[in-house]
Formats: structure tokens, sequence, C-alpha cells
């Protein structure tokens, strides 16, 4: 699938410029226009898929590897890359923007400007068992679906 309104997929189809660090079958990956810091990119499936709900599992397994690949790359570029954060963000209330599927690694370094601010404290057992239910319980319903 493809939508003519997608950057993306502009960018899959060589309808719009990019700097292209990998290509195969079904994924692609370029830098960030925005970069967080220099070195980060993006990894694409080539198929348009606005989230994970319509994104096949070997497409999301193949952009896993090449992400794995490239965060390796990154400590080896000659870029300052002291770690790497791979991020995706499904959906709007996760703050994705562009609404077709794309895993970030970001090269990180001590003192960068990039942050994820959130409350980390501990939660009580019971909160964890209660979501870990919840999650297993999705899970079967996935199950349920592929049968």
């Amino acid at each position: 699938m493809v939508d003519d309104g997608c950057i993306f997929c502009t960018i899959v189809h060589g309808r719009a410029d990019a700097s292209i660090v990998h290509e195969d079958e079904s994924v692609i990956a370029f830098m960030d226009l925005r970069p967080v810091n220099p070195g980060h990119l993006l990894v694409v499936p080539k198929t348009h898929s606005v989230g994970l709900e319509d994104l096949p599992e070997d497409v999301g397994v193949q952009v896993w590897k090449v992400a794995h690949r490239l965060g390796r790359a990154l400590r080896r570029s000659g870029l300052r890359c002291e770690g790497v954060n791979l991020l995706l963000a499904d959906g709007e209330a996760a703050f994705q923007e562009v609404f077709h599927v794309h895993l970030h690694v970001i090269p990180r370094f001590t003192g960068d400007p990039f942050r994820i601010g959130s409350d980390w404290r501990v939660h009580e057992r019971e909160q964890l068992d209660e979501a870990s239910a919840a999650v297993r319980g999705g899970l079967a319903a996935l199950d349920a679906l592929q049968r």
C-alpha cells in the first residue's frame, strides 16, 4: 500500500530526497531531517503501515534487525555515540507525528540535549501483576485473531 500524502512513501518511491544509509526489499533507513543528535536515523518499512496494528510481523522483525545493525554501526562511525536509543511512537497519544511506522535510531552521549521525562517510580507488585494479566489477555486476543 502507498499513501501519496505520506512523506515516507514519497521517499520510498524516490520522489523526495533523503540521505539513505540502508535499503533492502522491505525496509529503508535514512537520516532524520530533524535529528536529536548527529547520526539520528529512521528505519521505515517500504509498505505503508500507519502503526503497529497494520504492520506485518515479518516486516517489523526486519525493521528491528536493521535498527539493531545501525545502532552497532553508529558506535563505529566516528560520530559521537556512547549509547543508542531505539524509539517507536505508535499513535497520536505516543506523539507519533508521521503516520507511517518508523523506528528512530538515536545516537546518545553524555550531556546531549535529548530527554525522556516521566515519573520512574517503583510500582506495587499488585499493580504490576494486574498490568501483566491485561497484557497476557491482549496476547491471547491476538492469538485468537491468527487462528
